[in-house]
């Protein structure tokens, strides 16, 4: 049975105002613009609602064309991002949020040389800047440039020991090289600082991959409590209870793995699987025959077919 391994890697972003000078307009539109609970959307109305009241100049203008460009970029709106946040730049050639999330950018346009030279850029304005440093190493794993990623989040943890989410990008690098005590080491630090679903269902896979399975099925138990409706963490419980010879168990964890998601052919394969080992031989036939519509070629369900008596085309 094939283990649902889930990736991790993320970019992040810099959601910051230094203010050059006080304030000249009305602060509400400009605390919205810059507060980093503000919505996406509603970054984008209240900074345009700064840059167009034609109040602000130098730092605190190119602020607002930052914080702006941060909520185009994450609203998708590339085009429109790169151009807010080369004018930040114009207004202010050393503003480091401005080249941090114009590499973000860039990086979203698989445009990686750009992306490094800002990321570059940011880091040699402000070599504290623990987020340019973590956004660089996405970009030297899109170039698969493992070691140049891990300098560079092992950077922004020594910059800021709190960056739960350099954490998590290392963990996914170390699980990617088999190295699970490490891996294991960064998901734990990432879950101290911020719990999150999928921090939680990255560390089991790495204690599932270290055959510590009473601790993989607690880490995806969490993520069941977390995100109920979240059909990853029923379906990896779910394979640790077939690993652990827990058929039933298994296969209510998969009955619900496929409420959620009934285009997982793992799950039907899998399902198939532990109603063949209780016995239920149509319902595994059932299972099997629902995985090969989803995958024709899938090996494992034709086998299985097979040894259930039944004709494969």
């Amino acid at each position: 049975m094939r283990p649902h391994t889930i990736l991790s890697n993320v970019l992040g972003a810099a959601l910051f105002a230094l203010l050059a000078q006080p304030a000249t307009a009305d602060e509400t539109p400009w605390q919205s613009c810059v507060g980093a609970s503000t919505s996406l959307q509603q970054r984008v109305e209240t900074c345009t609602r700064v840059i167009e009241s034609n109040a602000e100049t130098g730092r605190r203008l190119a602020s607002a064309y930052c914080n702006r460009g941060h909520g185009l970029t994450e609203l998708r709106k590339l085009d429109e991002a790169l151009a807010d946040l080369d004018h930040a730049l114009q207004l202010d050639p050393s503003y480091v949020c401005a080249y941090n999330n114009r590499g973000r950018v860039y990086a979203f346009r698989h445009e990686a040389d750009r992306a490094l030279a800002d990321y570059n850029e940011a880091i040699r304005l402000d070599p504290t800047f623990a987020l340019a440093y973590n956004n660089r190493a996405m970009v030297w794993i899109a170039k698969r440039d493992t070691d140049h990623a891990l300098a560079d989040l092992t950077a922004a943890i020594d910059a800021d020991p709190k960056l739960a989410i350099a954490y998590g990008n290392r963990g996914h690098l170390y699980y990617q090289q088999r190295d699970m005590a490490r891996a294991i080491a960064d998901f734990d630090a990432e879950i101290a600082l911020e719990p999150n679903v999928l921090a939680y269902i990255n560390r089991g896979n790495a204690h599932r991959d270290s055959e510590q399975l009473d601790r993989a099925a607690a880490d995806y138990a969490e993520v069941i409590r977390l995100a109920p409706e979240d059909a990853r963490g029923w379906r990896n419980r779910a394979l640790i209870r077939l690993y652990q010879g827990d058929n039933k168990g298994g296969l209510a964890d998969y009955d619900n793995a496929l409420r959620y998601d009934p285009a997982d052919v793992f799950s039907w394969n899998n399902r198939g699987q532990a109603k063949m080992r209780i016995g239920d031989r149509s319902g595994a036939i059932a299972d099997f025959r629902k995985a090969l519509e989803l995958r024709p070629g899938l090996q494992t369900a034709r086998d299985a077919l097979k040894r259930l008596g039944v004709a494969v085309n």
